[in-house]
């Protein structure tokens, strides 16, 4: 079991950890330009983007855990088919992103309280970047069914491929042609249409060949209703993520372009430990939905306790890495002083972290591999309401400053997370294994 986790979430750890490295590349190169305005704009725009686009993730979870079944069951049509929806649906979205472009710009900015200078700043970097959403959105489906069908090693190269092309035109585009934000912007536009066109060369090349593959049975076919199902669930679900990380940019902006462009950093100490975790999640994905469509119980189970040993090994790991280190990175990020100080303040509550954060991680690898989407979508919402229960309540309370109680109820928001899936999943495993 070790072996098959590892063949799955190395490649997905390399492909992931570009993701953070990026962001750490473009704080860096914007935290070089002599002012937090760059800073925090950049914050305030990935935000937005994020937001946009986390509510349609389920373009590759749904793709990805239904995809995983029709592999377990050698169901060759259906997992062709579940390419052919995602796509379809992703270019639908898309298209209306661009439609809808500048009425979300003005509203994503209008909840910031953002100074005239970044506000004009992340416009600007939006206005560039909106361009990719068709690419990214289509990447979400294609990487999701590289997983489903056991496939960690294409997503691998889109991501290396991808992410070489966005750091090194964003820091030629800054620093050779003086192009400032804009230069980051049109970097990070140029390689997600760079990282979809190798994507989608990989994806038909093997979608060719399961053609050849299908026997024609009928088996359970993945239908619309049920795409779109497994689909609500995680929009909804998303809807309560997106809405703690976009309030978490808003919060530190309001509390000023200091604290949010410190926050920032120490959030791409999160991203950075989230990205190589959901390797591991991938796994969960990849390895359920097959022993669901097999109908192996006891392979889940044994999966199921084969990731929670990793995962404790991972945040270990990460934990003494920020309580050893966390403040010479914080240093390599920014040469703000003002910003490097508010940075390390926070940096005992974002060491917590990676261990608060394992279950969640985990849990939600299996859910979407055995699409229990539904529990996913009720755990996510817990969290959330806890998370906004304490900044409500206690943000103002002198024990800690404002930014520290922030950080403190996205603990708490992860910690829920976890423990409600810990406590739905024997019951999902008897519903969904019923002969196990």
């Amino acid at each position: 079991m070790h072996r098959r986790i590892l063949s799955i979430t190395i490649p997905s750890i390399v492909s992931n950890i570009t993701v953070p490295l990026l962001g750490l590349a473009d704080t860096a190169i914007t935290g070089h330009l002599g002012s937090a305005a760059y800073m925090a704009a950049i914050a305030i725009g990935t935000s937005v983007f994020s937001t946009c686009y986390w509510i349609f993730s389920f373009l590759r979870m749904a793709t990805g855990g239904l995809t995983a079944q029709r592999f377990g069951a050698s169901d060759w049509s259906g997992a062709r088919l579940c390419l052919k929806r995602a796509m379809l649906v992703a270019l639908g979205v898309s298209a209306g992103i661009l439609l809808l472009q500048q009425p979300l710009a003005t509203f994503a900015l209008n909840l910031t309280d953002a100074s005239g200078e970044v506000r004009t700043l992340a416009l600007l970097y939006f206005r560039i970047l909106v361009w990719g959403a068709p690419a990214s959105l289509a990447l979400f489906a294609l990487n999701g069914w590289f997983i489903g069908m056991q496939d960690a090693r294409s997503p691998m190269w889109v991501a290396l491929t991808q992410n070489v092309v966005n750091v090194a035109l964003s820091a030629g585009l800054v620093f050779g042609a003086g192009w400032r934000i804009e230069g980051v912007a049109t970097g990070t536009l140029v390689a997600q249409w760079t990282g979809c066109a190798l994507a989608a060369t990989l994806a038909l090349r093997r979608y060719r060949r399961l053609r050849l593959q299908a026997d024609g049975r009928r088996i359970e076919r993945v239908t619309w209703r049920r795409y779109f199902s497994v689909g609500r669930d995680i929009f909804f679900r998303t809807l309560c993520l997106v809405s703690v990380m976009f309030s978490f940019t808003i919060f530190g902006a309001r509390m000023g372009e200091t604290v949010l462009a410190a926050n920032a950093i120490l959030m791409q100490f999160f991203l950075f430990v989230s990205y190589f975790m959901d390797g591991f999640a991938y796994a969960g994905e990849a390895l359920g939905g097959r022993f669901l469509g097999s109908g192996e119980r006891g392979a889940f189970r044994v999966l199921h306790r084969a990731l929670f040993v990793w995962g404790i090994a991972m945040a270990g790991l990460f934990t003494l890495f920020f309580a050893l280190a966390g403040e010479g990175a914080i240093g390599m990020l920014t040469n703000v002083e003002a910003v490097r100080q508010g940075a390390v303040r926070l940096l005992p509550v974002a060491i917590a972290v990676p261990f608060v954060s394992i279950a969640t991680f985990i849990y939600d690898g299996l859910f979407i591999g055995i699409t229990a989407t539904r529990e996913m979508f009720l755990s996510t919402a817990v969290g959330t309401l806890g998370y906004f229960a304490l900044t409500a309540l206690c943000a103002d309370l002198p024990l800690m400053p404002p930014a520290c109680w922030l950080w403190a109820a996205f603990l708490l928001y992860l910690a829920l997370r976890g423990s409600v899936q810990a406590c739905l999943l024997p019951r999902i495993v008897r519903r969904k294994f019923p002969e196990g």
